[in-house]
């Protein structure tokens, strides 16, 4: 099995046992949940070098351009998930713009999502510029 499908069957499981054990017991959910965020330091670590590992065998069968193409529907429907709890999530938004340490809590990741971006820009830069030739 390729990597890639692994990656799938993954997130396809992931899914389905957290619709799962969320239609059946939430508060167990809850308590898995809980014990993910209770380092949230070495979560973000850990999910930094899974992510590096996905980008990794990714880049092996498609482009930036279309990682980020997958980046904006994930995006898109994680909104419309927020959408539902639009009225609990903004309290929580407005108290995360206000945090003065912002920045300085959030530097590694505003780094990595910068080259990231500046990647995708001049992939997207150099594919037009030779698509006129």
């Amino acid at each position: 099995m390729e990597m890639i499908s692994i990656f799938a069957l993954s997130i396809l499981i992931a899914i389905v046992v957290k619709v799962l054990v969320i239609s059946i017991s939430p508060k167990s959910w809850l308590k898995f949940a809980e014990r993910i965020w209770k380092f949230p330091s070495l979560t973000m670590v850990i999910a930094l070098v899974l992510a590096g590992i996905v980008l990794y065998y990714l880049i092996q069968e498609i482009n930036i351009i279309q990682i980020f193409a997958v980046i904006l529907f994930v995006a898109l429907m994680s909104m419309a998930t927020l959408a539902i709890y639009a009225k609990e999530f903004i309290p929580v938004a407005k108290k995360l713009i206000n945090d003065k340490k912002i920045m300085k809590r959030a530097w590694l990741l505003i780094v990595i999502w910068l080259i990231l971006a500046i990647w995708v820009a001049l992939e997207l830069y150099l594919s037009f510029s030779f698509s006129r030739w």
